[in-house]
């Protein structure tokens, strides 16, 4: 795994500057800590920061031809490289490395851009075909790997992070508005679009070509959704997808480092430590975290039992609020995109210790958005059988379960009162999102009137609209669990989860993988049944059923955690100081987003129960998003290890108006 950027310039007869690669190669060192390369050459220039995992001693980038007409940059793994390299030994090809980066390089001279569908893995890379005068980008399936880039105008520019592309003075920093609106209602940015003007995402499953000026995106892959051919039976599932878990978790093995397992406590990444134990014959190295104090679920006794089952070579360790507060600026630095993933955190300090014994970890993650694991789709399945009993009758639903909420015992039952008489489309923004969640209900009284008077809604909605139309073009009908699963791997999964999994472990340099998102295992799931994933009180079924023999019962029957984070409880108590300086201080008020007053309410609400603690990590995260990358002396100078979040001595930045960020924008020009 590494950090690639570059720089196209569409005038041929232009320059590109080696010493602008070398700067964003520098912001993404910790991607790259082994080593680093660029290739420059008028126009293009291309650059790599190595964390060498595979083939150590030739496998270094840029990579090319033997004719040097094709160079690449590349950041990922490609699984199954030693099968294409054999095929394209048979079509005449040769090679000088053993590493999967030369595999994609003859790919492309083989294939073409079609040569991104025949890759099984996780990558984002960039290749400059120099007679053919033309730069194609390409991205993972799922987006398990990041890809960023910005067309000027004159030029195109690319990279891992967002941080590179800003160490290029060509790349202006004005905050998009709409993109802030989204996030709100969203708690995550689907899409394409950023919080910067102009920066996007090469989004999962496309390819991106560059090519006389011209830049064009295309889909090569989609998630399919369509009833698998046959009957099969339960069992003969099970026993299908233990074969497919193992022989891809040992896929996943392939390294010439160390690797471990980061093990939550529960069933995803048991699972994943199960199939690893079986694949190797040495003890698995695996890590987990807690945090002081109590009232919160602690996941290592459930760590301990799997790892003890296995014979793992277990580590842990505990966290203090103190040191959640003090790495949150690094957080917002590292994530470089305001997201509500307080998890991440978590993930950092479990990262950083495994780093200290191992290069490469593998994870559970995607499990739930591959098998149904979320209480959510149990509950609004429920909800929508429940619909189509009541038939004329629907209107009643609403009333009857505020009622039942109203009751005290059934209190959890009241937030689907609103969605009752809404079908699917109208409610469902992911399994984080609904139209009626805080900040959709009380925009207008949370936002200034300039900053209310800018929101797009209307455009917010047709992100989910449209995903609901392509997901119902796979089948007619359609279930309602495959058209929730689908938003969710398009929006929540690429956006939030993988965003928070590839850049807190590459800020330790540290490679993550995530075999449950392999895309031979999406698509094995993407045929199933729903009653195979979700059945009764049942979430993730035929996960739990294949492996019921090999997970610990305790992990198997637990409420469903994954590294949680205290978050209620700091937010209200240990850090609930540090918040309000943060949020109703004269640097915050002045950008012009909020009402002081109603944030100021928002957090005496929380204060008493912690019910909006997503609602105020969010605003957070937001606030220090424009500390770090909006004002004029960036936080990045700061110390990591500071145990504040206040301490950016920054200038006040101007109100916003709807035409950006002015106090921002002018520091920069």
């Amino acid at each position: 795994m590494c950090g690639i950027c570059g720089k196209l310039y569409f005038d041929p007869s232009r320059q590109v500057n080696p010493w602008k690669v070398d700067r964003m190669m520098d912001a993404i060192a910790h991607r790259g800590p082994d080593g680093r390369g660029k290739y420059v050459a008028g126009p293009v220039g291309l650059g790599h920061t190595r964390l060498a995992i595979i083939d150590l001693g030739t496998g270094d980038q840029p990579m090319t031809n033997e004719d040097k007409t094709v160079w690449l940059v590349y950041n990922g793994e490609v699984y199954n490289f030693h099968e294409l390299r054999e095929e394209l030994i048979g079509k005449g090809h040769t090679f000088r490395s053993n590493s999967d980066t030369e595999v994609i390089v003859h790919l492309y001279e083989e294939y073409g851009p079609e040569c991104a569908s025949r890759l099984r893995g996780m990558f984002a890379f960039a290749l400059w075909d120099n007679a053919a005068k033309t730069l194609f980008l390409a991205r993972d399936r799922v987006g398990i790997k990041p890809l960023y880039y910005i067309n000027t105008g004159n030029a195109l520019l690319f990279a891992s992070e967002i941080k590179a592309l800003l160490r290029d003075p060509d790349v202006p920093r004005e905050v998009d508005l709409q993109s802030i609106h989204r996030f709100l209602t969203f708690l995550h940015n689907p899409g394409d679009q950023t919080l910067l003007k102009g920066v996007r995402k090469l989004e999962p499953g496309h390819y991106l070509i560059a090519k006389d000026g011209r830049v064009n995106c295309c889909r090569y892959w989609d998630l399919q959704f369509r009833p698998a051919t046959g009957n099969r039976s339960l069992r003969q599932t099970c026993d299908d997808l233990r074969e497919l878990m193992k022989s891809t978790v040992r896929q996943h093995l392939i390294s010439d480092v160390p690797l471990g397992v980061l093990l939550s406590g529960g069933v995803d990444s048991t699972v994943v430590l199960a199939c690893a134990a079986e694949a190797t014959s040495k003890p698995v190295s695996t890590f987990t975290i807690g945090f002081e104090g109590e009232e919160f679920d602690d996941e290592r006794p459930f760590a301990r039992l799997a790892a003890a089952r296995y014979g793992a070579d277990h580590h842990e360790l505990t966290v203090s609020a103190q040191e959640f507060s003090g790495f949150l600026p690094a957080y917002v630095r590292h994530m470089e995109e305001p997201v509500c993933e307080a998890p991440a955190i978590a993930l950092h300090y479990v990262a950083k210790l495994a780093r200290q014994h191992v290069t490469v970890v593998l994870s559970g993650e995607g499990g739930d958005e591959a098998f149904a694991g979320y209480q959510t789709y149990r509950n609004l399945l429920l909800l929508e059988r429940l619909k189509g009993v009541a038939g004329p009758f629907q209107g009643l639903l609403g009333p009857s379960l505020d009622w039942l909420g109203a009751l005290g015992a059934f209190g959890k039952v009241r937030k689907y009162a609103p969605i009752c008489e809404l079908p699917l489309e109208r409610y469902y923004y992911s399994r984080v999102g609904t139209p009626f969640s805080y900040f959709n209900r009380h925009r207008a009284e949370l936002c200034t009137p300039d900053f209310y008077g800018s929101a797009d809604d209307a455009g917010s909605a047709r992100i989910i609209e449209d995903l609901f139309a392509r997901v119902d073009r796979q089948a007619t009908p359609q279930a309602v669990l495959n058209r929730m699963l689908y938003v969710d791997t398009n929006t929540w999964l690429p956006n939030d989860l993988l965003i928070k999994a590839d850049k807190i472990t590459m800020a330790n340099s540290l490679e993550l993988r995530v075999p449950l998102l392999d895309h031979v295992v999406l698509e094995f799931a993407a045929g199933l049944p729903t009653h195979f994933k979700v059945k009764g009180w049942t979430t993730k079924r035929i996960l739990k059923q294949a492996f019921k023999d090999d997970i610990p019962r305790e992990v198997v029957t637990r409420r469903k955690a994954g590294f949680p984070v205290p978050l209620r409880r700091w937010l209200r108590n240990d850090l609930g100081d540090l918040v309000r300086e943060v949020l109703l201080g004269e640097t915050s008020v002045r950008r012009g987003y909020f009402d002081r007053r109603v944030v100021e309410q928002l957090l005496e609400r929380n204060s008493r129960d912690g019910g909006l603690m997503k609602e105020v990590f969010s605003l957070l995260t937001l606030e220090l998003w424009h500390r770090e990358f909006m004002d004029v002396q960036p936080a990045s100078q700061a110390a990591e290890s500071t145990a504040r979040i206040i301490p950016y001595p920054h200038p006040t930045a101007g109100a916003v108006t709807p035409q950006g960020a002015d106090g921002a924008t002018a520091a920069l020009a």
